[in-house]
């Protein structure tokens, strides 16, 4: 599974200030990734503000992102939860023409046991058409995926990876060391692609990506030189993104662009005047 090397951009999805979804500003921001140089579209994970879209809605962005994007990447999904049979329900009534992989969270709120997270990828990855990607973030969820539960998991013929974001880089280490040769471990954060490279990583599924497609370009394509010049790049921008939560400060920055508008739908609010401010004033400073 080359094509989920490199770059994989988590998409953010536009709204409107009434907070429908703005498809206009979706197919720019498309457009402006792929012309930047990512390598392949990661759509409605968590940046995409899947929990607040209907699943209507859900449909209506992954056939926007499938005609907009008209074959130029590859593209993956995102399917998750923490109710199996629900996942399950997703994954039967999704079409998946167009869809190279599936990007699935471990089950966050309930915190299952190791076991219970292998029970339910295993009934992910039985179920599923195409391949599968686990993601762990113990931020979000509450419950970390151990290296043995993932290495055991990535035994499965049809799991071929994990978006690992724990930040422990001991625990990625120790699935690096010990990981099929063709399982690919990917940064789910972006400050530590560099690190996640160096010990067998194949890449990141970036939030600033959205923003700075070109930046990760460098970061994952580039000369050791021009590699270590762009991540440093990122010192600035990664705090501020994720002050007020994600995806408040990418949207915002996408404001400053004039890539797309930077409303979110409740909980989530707009930056405020203080975030505006600093992330108004770096971006200009790099103009």
């Amino acid at each position: 599974m080359n094509q989920f090397t490199g770059t994989g951009v988590a998409l953010v999805t536009p709204f409107h200030d009434d907070c429908s979804i703005d498809f206009s500003g979706l197919r720019k921001l498309i457009d402006h990734v792929i012309s930047g140089g990512v390598d392949y579209l990661v759509v409605l994970g968590t940046t995409g503000e899947s929990a607040t879209l209907t699943p209507a809605e859900k449909k209506q962005v992954l056939a926007a992102c499938l005609e907009y994007n008209a074959g130029r990447v590859p593209v993956m999904y995102g399917i998750g939860g923490n109710n199996t049979q629900a996942v399950l329900n997703d994954i039967s009534s999704t079409d998946f023409s167009g869809i190279e992989a599936i990007l699935s969270v471990s089950p966050f709120y309930n915190k299952p046991s190791q076991a219970g997270i292998i029970a339910h990828y295993t009934a992910i990855a039985d179920n599923c058409p195409v391949p599968v990607v686990l993601y762990n973030v113990p931020g979000r969820t509450m419950s970390n995926m151990t290296a043995a539960t993932t290495l055991r998991l990535a035994d499965h013929p049809n799991i071929i990876g994990m978006k690992e974001a724990s930040g422990n880089l001991e625990q990625c280490m120790e699935i690096a060391a010990k990981k099929p040769k063709d399982f690919l471990l990917i940064s789910g954060d972006d400050l530590m692609t560099k690190a996640m490279y160096s010990i067998g990583g194949c890449g990141v599924i970036s939030v600033l990506a959205n923003a700075l497609p070109s930046t990760f370009k460098s970061i994952c394509h580039g000369t050791e030189k021009e590699s270590l010049k762009a991540a440093f790049s990122l010192l600035n921008y990664n705090s501020l993104m994720y002050v007020e939560g994600n995806p408040v400060g990418i949207k915002n920055l996408l404001m400053h662009q004039g890539i797309c508008g930077d409303q979110l739908r409740l909980p989530m609010l707009r930056a405020s005047l203080e975030l505006n401010q600093q992330i108004k004033t770096l971006y200009q400073k790099s103009l």
